[in-house]
């Protein structure tokens, strides 16, 4: 069954600094014709950084939506110039001040498929070292190194929720379960 929608026409109804809003009209697999709203977005990076002590980097930041401060991995949106691996490498040296030896992707995921087409690539970034933070321009961040069984106890009971950081934990238990597993004995 061919569940594709055709875009008939488009139109951008809001420009904002880096998100733009789209209506668009499209035909529908039966025939007929809907309007589909959405938002574009440049992509964004996540980063699972893990310390020698076996601790994640998290982050504390306000969140102005929703109007309360979250407990978050380190994140932030790709520029238009770079690679998602250069914007983990940049963003985690920015708000946390850590660099590190040895990176790998751990996957990507999609988190608003119904009204956005944003794409967040997650990455293991190990091997850190602290040095100087960059923080942008009315970028507030408390940098904190928990234990990682602390941080998954944190997503299970609702004290980290964003489902970034959630997904991102995913990933690294999987990729972690996957290193001890190959281990030998």
């Amino acid at each position: 069954m061919d569940l594709t929608e055709q875009q008939l026409s488009s139109t951008q109804v809001y420009q904002g600094h880096f998100l733009k809003v789209s209506r668009d009209s499209v035909r529908l697999p039966d025939g007929k014709t809907a309007t589909r709203e959405y938002i574009q977005h440049p992509g964004a990076v996540a980063i699972l950084a893990l310390n020698q002590a076996g601790e994640l980097i998290l982050e504390r930041q306000y969140r102005y939506p929703l109007g309360r401060s979250f407990i978050e991995i380190p994140a932030g949106k790709m520029d238009a110039d770079e690679s998602h691996a250069d914007t983990a490498r940049r963003e985690l040296w920015e708000e946390t001040g850590y660099t590190a030896e040895h990176w790998s992707l751990l996957g990507s995921a999609y988190p608003c498929i119904g009204y956005s087409n944003e794409v967040i690539h997650y990455y293991l970034a190990e091997g850190l070292q602290q040095n100087e933070r960059q923080l942008d321009d009315g970028e507030f961040i408390e940098v904190l190194a928990l234990p990682l069984d602390e941080v998954l106890a944190m997503a299970g009971d609702g004290r980290i929720s964003d489902s970034k950081s959630i997904v991102g934990l995913s990933f690294l238990r999987a990729r972690l379960a996957a290193r001890y597993q190959d281990e030998p004995g």
